[in-house]
């Protein structure tokens, strides 16, 4: 190996074992290595100012391409992944801040009469719809919020439903491009849209979760039926209207809403990107906060933007940028077709498999960025069908992550909720339902993917 590769490598390495053991903010991690390796790597190392140029991407905003017909960044930063993520935080927010989310969970528990049992059915399928088009990370935190609340009210024990949760959305946000950052990461650098995620990894998802609901149903009936026996009947529960503090703002996030999921489904015939999808829906939301409750709700809003998230997206590329230009990745492509044999089932089961297990332990978002241009390198140097490496990559980092409480942001944000509110999880409790879970799902989609694209 160069000195390029080898310190390309360890910077990466460091930066990998830093988040694991979240000694600092991530962002600061990624962002100190991303800046190492610009100064190491592409200065000392191998003194090319273009290396630098290729990887930090600015120019692609000013490009057509960027706006209109075009795809994501194959190298370097990918901007259109940062630009969508920024107006779905945006948009989310707005809707937040309207009421749509506990309107929507008062709604379904008033729908099944505030019974436990169905209760937990309504929201493992809620968990999974609003996952296919909002991060997940923001689905289970407002599901978890009001779960907690709902629980103190019909005095049930809330720690099965949002394990339930936190699985569900993980498995209904594999299912679109949008539902989970590594798809994101994944769709904007090979230039895949939202319905080519909904035909190949929503399937994977659909039977996964027509197998798991019963599974997680059958799991956590006992108790949470137990809690509905104890409850006394004199409980008044609020009424889903109390939820809506401006029904203008309430109907306006909901339309913003409609349209971001119509430009995210059609964008392959309008020729929209999803970078500007994203910054059409973040305008728009600000328009209908500022209209129908005022331009001083504006600073809200924007201080509710995750953007320490953002900026770990940055330093994240920057270091993948690296690996990329020293050819660390192309290295690390050709062992894995090595040890395959150059067999497409065995490469299906190395990606997949290696994902869902290296996501169970460490963050997905970092994996699934690292493994992108592996998988674009195996399907150039083995002629193999790069959608097919693609859609296991995108499985096994969504799935895996649900097997242990650290494996997506999704979980800590739950389990985090919980403990907030009285009712920690513990890794044994947490393990004990989703390991299992896990492993069924990760199965199911072993099978979909070898009888479907071999």
């Amino acid at each position: 190996m160069t000195l390029a590769q080898i310190l390309a490598s360890v910077i990466f390495a460091a930066m990998f074992l830093l988040i694991v053991l979240e000694k600092f903010e991530r962002q600061t991690t990624t962002l100190v290595c991303g800046a190492l390796v610009m100064v190491l790597v592409f200065g000392l190392a191998m003194r090319s100012p273009q290396a630098m140029i290729d990887t930090l991407n600015v120019k692609e905003i000013f490009t057509v391409g960027f706006w209109y017909h075009g795809e994501g960044s194959s190298h370097g930063i990918s901007w259109s992944t940062i630009f969508f993520i920024a107006g779905m935080m945006i948009m989310v927010e707005g809707m937040g801040k309207s009421g749509f989310f506990r309107w929507l969970c008062l709604s379904l528990a008033k729908a099944v009469n505030y019974r436990v049992v169905p209760l937990l059915v309504c929201f493992m399928c809620m968990s999974a719809v609003l996952a296919m088009f909002i991060d997940s990370i923001t689905v289970v935190l407002f599901l978890a919020t009001v779960t907690m609340e709902l629980a103190q009210l019909l005095k049930f024990n809330p720690v099965p439903m949002v394990m339930a949760e936190i699985f569900c959305a993980n498995l209904g946000g594999s299912a679109t491009m949008c539902g989970d950052p590594p798809n994101i990461i994944i769709g904007t650098a090979l230039g895949y849209t939202f319905f080519d995620f909904l035909t190949n990894t929503g399937l994977a998802a659909l039977v996964s979760f027509v197998v798991l609901c019963p599974f997680l149903l059958l799991c956590f009936r006992k108790e949470l039926k137990k809690s509905e026996a104890n409850r006394s009947g004199d409980i008044v529960m609020p009424q889903p209207s109390s939820a809506i503090t401006n029904k203008g703002a309430f109907t306006g996030s909901c339309l913003v809403f409609a349209l971001a999921v119509v430009l995210l489904v059609t964008h392959a015939q309008t020729g929209l990107t999803v970078a500007t999808i994203g910054v059409i829906a973040a305008i728009l939301t600000l328009v209908v906060v500022a209209i129908t409750a005022g331009v001083e709700e504006l600073k809200p809003i924007m201080e509710g933007v995750d953007y320490k998230t953002l900026l770990f997206f940055i330093g994240l590329f920057v270091c993948v940028g690296g690996l990329e230009q020293t050819g660390v990745l192309e290295v690390l492509a050709q062992l894995i077709a090595d040890v395959s044999g150059g067999q497409l089932t065995m490469v299906i089961l190395i990606i997949l498999w290696l994902s869902a297990i290296a996501s169970a332990f460490v963050d997905n978002i970092p994996f699934a960025a690292t493994m992108v241009p592996v998988i674009r390198a195996i399907s150039e140097t083995q002629g193999m069908a790069l959608p097919t490496l693609a859609w296991s990559l995108a499985l096994g980092t969504d799935l895996g992550g649900n097997a242990t409480p650290i494996g997506a942001s999704a979980n800590v944000v739950g389990i985090s909720t919980s403990a907030k509110w009285g009712h920690p999880i513990s890794w044994g409790t947490y393990c004990k339902y989703c390991v299992p879970a896990t492993i069924l799902a990760v199965g199911i989609c072993t099978a979909y993917l070898l009888v479907r694209y071999t």
